[in-house]
Formats: C-alpha cells, structure tokens, sequence
C-alpha cells in the first residue's frame, strides 16, 4: 500500500455534496456496532480522503466532542470541503437513511422480539462488533511508535484499562478517568 501525500490538495477529495452524501450514507449503513473499523477502512484506505495520521488526530477530537464520533467526524469532514454546506450534507449523509432503517428494524423488532432466533441474531452481530473493534485497534498500534510515551507505556495503559473494566468491572467513566488521567500526566511529564 502506498502511503496517502501530505496534503489535501494531493490527495483524492469528494467531488461534491452529493457524492459526500452517498459515500457517508453508504458508510453509515454498513457501520451499526463496530463503526471504527468501517470508518477508517473507507476514508484512509479506500477513498484516501484522510491520511491515518489525520484520521487519529480527528477521530481524537470527535471523541471529545458531544454527540456520537463517526457524526462530528462527518461534520468536521464535510466542513473541510465544503465548509458549512459540507457540514451539514456530511450529518445528513451520516443519519437520514440510518434513522429510517433503524426506525424499521424497531417496528419489526417489537413484532418478533419473543423468538429465540432473533435473541440469537442479536448476540451474534454483538461479537462481529466486537471483533471489528478490536482488529481496527491492532490495526491504529502501528502509529504508536510516534507517541511520546512510546508503544509498551500505551500497551501498559490498554492492558491497565482492560483489567480496570473486564477484570475489576469499574465503571467505564472512572477507568478512563484514572488511565486516561495517568496517561496524559506521563505524556506530559515525557514532553516537558
């Protein structure tokens, strides 16, 4: 694989709204549960519209941001662009047909919820997320050589907060807390 030029007027770009549209919403269709890996997949690998180094640094702050990730990542996407026309074609992309399927699946759900296969279908597209997850988190590893913490600190801190939440069962928020706050005071402590 060839690595993607460091502009953006290098590299491959949506033509126009209506194609940022369709690819979002084609996107948005195929990303229920494991959305990370269908995400970086499309807009690094496939269409080139982010560098990975610029999809890490976006997905960072759409994280932070409120409302869902993959949405600000589309916002702040479409904005990029096509400025605030590009924005608000990358939300629409990103929730007008996903929202018409979802309200479908709940009407058909509510009909069928007592079967057994349907409990089953539930479970089993949970481990497909989960192994999405998880292979795009092998796949990011490689830029953790850049970090300044270098990759066996992160690795330490995965393994600190997979222990905090599957092992010991802290709640999510207090995890992140303790291992993210222990994260940014090394980092900060290594750039100083």
């Amino acid at each position: 694989m060839t690595p993607a030029p460091s502009t953006t007027a290098e590299r491959p770009r949506p033509h126009s709204l209506r194609e940022l549209f369709w690819s979002l919403t084609f996107l948005a269709l195929q990303g229920f549960g494991g959305v990370l890996a269908v995400v970086q997949r499309e807009l690094v690998e496939k269409r080139g519209w982010l560098s990975n180094e610029e999809f890490i640094e976006d997905w960072a702050v759409a994280q932070i941001m409120p409302g869902p990730n993959v949405v600000n990542l589309s916002i702040m996407l479409g904005e990029r662009y096509f400025g605030w026309r590009g924005a608000l074609v990358g939300l629409l992309g990103m929730l007008a047909f996903p929202m018409l399927v979802v309200i479908s699946l709940t009407l058909i759900y509510t009909q069928f919820a007592d079967h057994a296969a349907v409990a089953g279908a539930l479970r089993g597209m949970g481990a497909v997320a989960a192994g999405l997850v998880a292979g795009m988190g092998l796949k990011l590893a490689a830029t953790l050589r850049l970090h300044p913490l270098g990759k066996w600190y992160c690795a330490g801190l995965a393994l600190a907060a997979f222990v905090l939440v599957a092992v010991l069962r802290l709640p999510l928020f207090w995890a992140l807390l303790l291992v993210g706050g222990t994260g940014c005071a090394l980092t900060y402590r290594r750039l100083a």
